[in-house]
């Protein structure tokens, strides 16, 4: 999992760090701040682009992005998004960080599927067109 460190530390503080850091997967905090690792997290001041070059070249499944805007456009400006979960919460916020900023390239989805939940939660999948 790769994770923007604005949306780690806003996760951890309202949801704890058992929400990553499950002892079952590796977590990447993309910072700019060097940071020793805790449990399987690991603070990564590197180029994106090297460290999930260097996951696609490793043993495993999918590598699942969970924010932020910063990461998110990094790994569109680079062709490196397959498919999208898109979450829609029930809360309207005052204020916030877009999710796709300016500045990277138009991209076509193919719709998957829709889950939703009863919070009220919806999840969007797509996938990119071919």
């Amino acid at each position: 999992m790769i994770i923007g460190r604005k949306t780690y530390d806003y996760v951890l503080k309202e949801v704890g760090s058992s929400h990553y850091d499950n002892g079952q997967r590796d977590i990447y905090v993309i910072t700019r701040t060097q940071r020793p690792s805790v449990g399987r997290t690991t603070f990564y001041t590197g180029k994106l682009t090297d460290l999930v070059s260097q996951l696609k070249s490793e043993n495993g499944k999918n590598i699942y992005c969970d924010g932020g805007a910063e990461v998110i456009n990094e790994l569109l400006k680079n062709d490196l998004i397959d498919e999208f979960i898109i979450s829609i919460v029930p809360v309207l916020l005052g204020s916030g960080i877009r999710l796709f900023k300016d500045k990277r390239p138009e991209q076509l989805l193919e719709f998957v599927k829709v889950k939703t939940f009863e919070t009220g939660l919806a999840q969007l999948h797509y996938k990119r067109k071919e």
